[in-house]
């Protein structure tokens, strides 16, 4: 039924030479819940320092053209969402397959045959976050329960986070 290779139980093979397993690619450990959360607050402040120089540089900007502090608050938001959903996807899709954050803990993300995600996915697994966050961070907690330590966001995405 299932052609599904699972990288946390199946080592792969190189389909050219069936003999040599693929580097980097064999029994993965999936990253544990301490890791994900040192690597969200590392780039929970990436993106805030950034985002803060952004928004500064924003509202001085429509500040000085007369924009209502309302309209100001609004473009700021939007300019931290954008910000946030493309560092994200843009950095989890890229060859290094990990946000800063991630990188500094040593964990990746993946898709289920351990594979590197489109920019597409990436946008999905970001996006989905706002479900695990909305049920009160449930979506987070649910790695502690499953053998894979998959979020809902992961669960939703098709995606894996693994130690590197």
């Amino acid at each position: 039924m299932s052609d599904v290779i699972n990288p946390y139980t199946t080592p792969q093979t190189n389909p050219q030479s069936p003999s040599m397993p693929i580097p980097d690619v064999g029994l993965r450990t999936p990253a544990g819940f301490w890791l994900r959360f040192c690597a969200a607050f590392l780039d929970s402040i990436i993106t805030g320092v950034a985002g803060s120089i952004v928004g500064a540089i924003f509202g001085f900007i429509a500040g000085s053209a007369g924009m209502a502090m309302g309209w100001i608050e609004a473009g700021g938001y939007l300019i931290g969402t954008v910000l946030g959903w493309f560092y994200a996807a843009f950095m989890e899709s890229s060859p290094l397959q990990a946000s800063v954050g991630k990188m500094a803990v040593g964990i990746k993300v993946t898709d289920m045959q351990g594979q590197r995600i489109s920019f597409a996915r990436a946008t999905g697994r970001h996006f989905a976050k706002w479900i695990s966050t909305i049920i009160l961070f449930i979506g987070y907690f649910m790695m502690l329960f499953t053998d894979k330590k998959q979020t809902l966001h992961d669960m939703v995405s098709g995606c894996l986070v693994s130690r590197r």
